[in-house]
């Protein structure tokens, strides 16, 4: 059994093909696909996050939102970049999103993706400390954010407060207990996901690794799950992780699917220049659920990820959407051993 949930990037356009043509159509139709996510059986709602680019960036609102129309979907981030986040103020309103949802929220983040300015967590009021760089800066981030999800106190109470205070040091409220071991790194590298597995977080690995080393994608990526998994062991703390990975697959049975995705294929993986560094991005699957089965049954890093996230095309509708996931559940899920 492998848990299925969807990864929507969040995109808006004004143009008339899109069916998302400004930022309320992204919020509100990201609600409703959760909701038919979750009644068609999927396991996961997960959203992307960008800043200065017309797709979804503050997760909280939505993904509060969406533990409110839901009662049994995991819901979820992939991911938000922890250069531009307050840790304290990311911890309260973490905590209330995953109260609200009754303990769903999976939170992805991470160091983050190229952005669409030059440093633009700067404009959020962050840089980075002398003799570090952005990446130290959204790890150092995440080791506050991480410390306070522990529900430690740690802040000296006033002596005459507006309302009583328990005794001793104060932590941030309201406290979600046992969001700590939901948090989620997307790593890039083998060298990161053992990092992730260091600090205790689980291993979110996406459709793009930036590193290169000539094997196949999916190859490369199953050995990142391994090395995670050998150095979480290693580092015993006491808890089961998970491991995701994301997927472009569309099943073909009908002629709507084969004017979006039938010139689509199931071609090779690209190796490509992200910051200045050599990438090598993940391939799509398209075609007949028979041809997908085969296909798939060969990708190692599925295999080895206890989750599956689908990236869907958002901008074609909340129904087109569905019926991606409903056609993958029903006829292609089954026949590998997912369902």
């Amino acid at each position: 059994m492998k848990k299925i949930g969807f990864l929507s990037f969040g995109h808006w356009s004004p143009s008339p093909q899109s069916q998302t043509r400004s930022a309320s159509d992204v919020l509100l139709q990201s609600i409703d696909l959760a909701v038919a996510a979750e009644e068609l059986g999927a396991d996961g709602a997960y959203y992307r996050v960008h800043h200065f680019a017309n797709q979804l960036a503050s997760p909280f609102p939505l993904l509060a939102s969406v533990g409110a129309r839901t009662s049994s979907i995991e819901i979820g981030t992939g991911v938000i970049d922890m250069r531009y986040e307050n840790p304290f103020y990311m911890a309260e309103d973490s905590g209330s999103a995953d109260l609200i949802s009754g303990g769903r929220l999976q939170l992805g983040i991470s160091r983050g993706s190229p952005e669409q300015v030059i440093e633009g967590y700067r404009y959020f009021g962050y840089a980075p400390a002398e003799g570090s760089d952005h990446a130290d800066m959204a790890r150092e981030h995440t080791r506050i954010y991480l410390d306070l999800l522990e529900g430690k106190g740690f802040a000296q109470p006033n002596p005459r407060p507006m309302f009583p205070n328990p005794p001793g040091l104060l932590r941030l409220e309201p406290h979600s207990a046992g969001l700590r071991q939901r948090i989620w790194w997307g790593a890039g590298t083998r060298e990161t996901a053992e990092w992730t597995a260091r600090q205790g977080m689980n291993l979110m690995s996406s459709t793009l690794l930036s590193e290169d080393t000539g094997v196949p994608f999916h190859q490369l990526q199953a050995e990142q799950i391994e090395r995670f998994h050998k150095t979480w062991s290693d580092a015993g703390h006491g808890f089961a992780p998970r491991t995701s990975v994301s997927r472009s697959i569309f099943p073909i049975v009908n002629d709507l699917d084969r004017a979006y995705f039938g010139n689509e294929g199931s071609g090779d993986d690209q190796v490509g220049y992200i910051d200045g560094g050599k990438a090598r991005f993940g391939k799509t699957y398209a075609g007949e659920p028979d041809r997908l089965i085969a296909e798939l049954a060969a990708d190692e890093a599925i295999a080895a990820a206890d989750t599956l996230l689908l990236t869907v095309p958002n901008q074609l509708g909340v129904d087109y959407c569905a019926h991606v996931i409903k056609t993958l559940l029903r006829d292609v899920a089954p026949a590998l051993g997912w369902r």
